[in-house]
């Protein structure tokens, strides 16, 4: 087993953000003389073959911009380390394959396409794509996915690159400037509640009124009553059930609801913006909270081994999928 040290120590991986890691670090020091556990922002300069995991945990809020990273939570949790999230499961997941997923698992989702690149890497000719029938019928696909439409990458976050498009020829005009990013299209639903759910383990799930179409330091709304309790019992149901099927102990999920049915329109949110410029303090703190009760009980299971290895046995993975239930 591996030894994490005395008190154990859980390390953050983080980009620019300060608000958020250092209200986390915060909580759970305040709690290591009960917990015997201590939090710090990791410190790395490479990563050598078979090193023993520093930290019981790592929680990271930046690999998806920084490949070295990746590399190195990948390595720590083949170790030992828990990793938040799961870093296998993170390098498998995207957009299309995430609906997929969803639609499988019985929830409502929009129609949607992945499409072929616009643009490739240079070396990529026409000889390289024999399998692709070429031209694409690009009016069926519109016809089975209608207008208006979300033209968007299959891999990102932040709302970057995401086009509503009204008619075949802005589709055709939005693709032409995709480049080399693979691109899904994705039926627009005209809703009429927009809820964004903020998940902190496999349990916590705060669904918060949300309108994307406002600045961004606007978009949440504090609203304790939102939702009727039929609605709300389902969308905090569907998204503990995504949550659970993907793994993730750290991410948000979108339902963009229409005539009461919540589609889930985005589900791959995994470090989520928890930044107290545009996130409500109301929730911020319940968030800070929960991912420190979180974070201290993965660093106490990892020391005494009550839990799996995080590396995955990928037919695991798609073992068929539970039934879904609607509350």
């Amino acid at each position: 087993m591996p030894d994490f040290g005395t008190p154990l120590r859980v390390g953050l991986l983080v980009g620019r953000e300060r608000a958020f890691p250092n209200a986390l670090i915060a909580a759970i020091n305040r709690r290591t003389a009960t917990d015997n556990v201590v939090c710090e922002y990791v410190q790395l300069e490479g990563t050598r073959l078979a090193e023993p995991p520093a930290y019981a945990v790592l929680v990271d809020r930046i690999s998806h911009e920084i490949p070295y990273y990746a590399t190195y939570l990948k390595t720590m949790a083949l170790a030992g380390a828990v990793v938040i999230n799961n870093p296998f499961w993170r390098a498998a997941d995207d957009k299309f394959f995430g609906a997929s997923l969803i639609t499988r698992l019985g929830l409502a989702s929009p129609r949607t396409v992945a499409l072929p690149n616009r643009d490739y890497i240079e070396g990529v000719n026409s000889k390289s794509m024999r399998n692709l029938r070429y031209p694409l019928d690009w009016q069926e696909l519109a016809r089975y996915v209608g207008f208006p439409a979300i033209l968007k990458p299959h891999w990102g976050g932040g709302w970057r690159d995401v086009n509503v498009v009204n008619s075949f020829e802005e589709l055709i005009v939005t693709y032409d400037q995709s480049g080399t990013k693979s691109m899904i299209l994705q039926e627009y639903i005209q809703w009429e509640h927009y809820v964004r759910c903020v998940c902190i383990g496999q349990e916590l799930i705060l669904p918060i009124s949300y309108n994307p179409r406002a600045p961004f330091p606007e978009r949440y709304i504090v609203d304790h009553e939102h939702l009727s309790p039929k609605l709300g019992a389902r969308v905090v149901h569907d998204a503990q059930l995504i949550n659970r099927a993907m793994g993730y102990d750290m991410n948000t999920v979108e339902f963009a609801i229409k005539d009461g049915v919540p589609y889930a329109i985005d589900f791959m949110n995994t470090a989520p913006d928890f930044d107290p410029v545009s996130f409500p303090m109301f929730y911020f703190e319940k968030v800070v909270e929960a991912m420190a009760d979180l974070v201290i009980t993965r660093a106490q299971e990892a020391q005494t081994d009550q839990r799996e290895m995080q590396t995955p046995v990928w037919r695991d993975l798609m073992e068929p999928l539970p039934p879904v239930f609607h509350p």
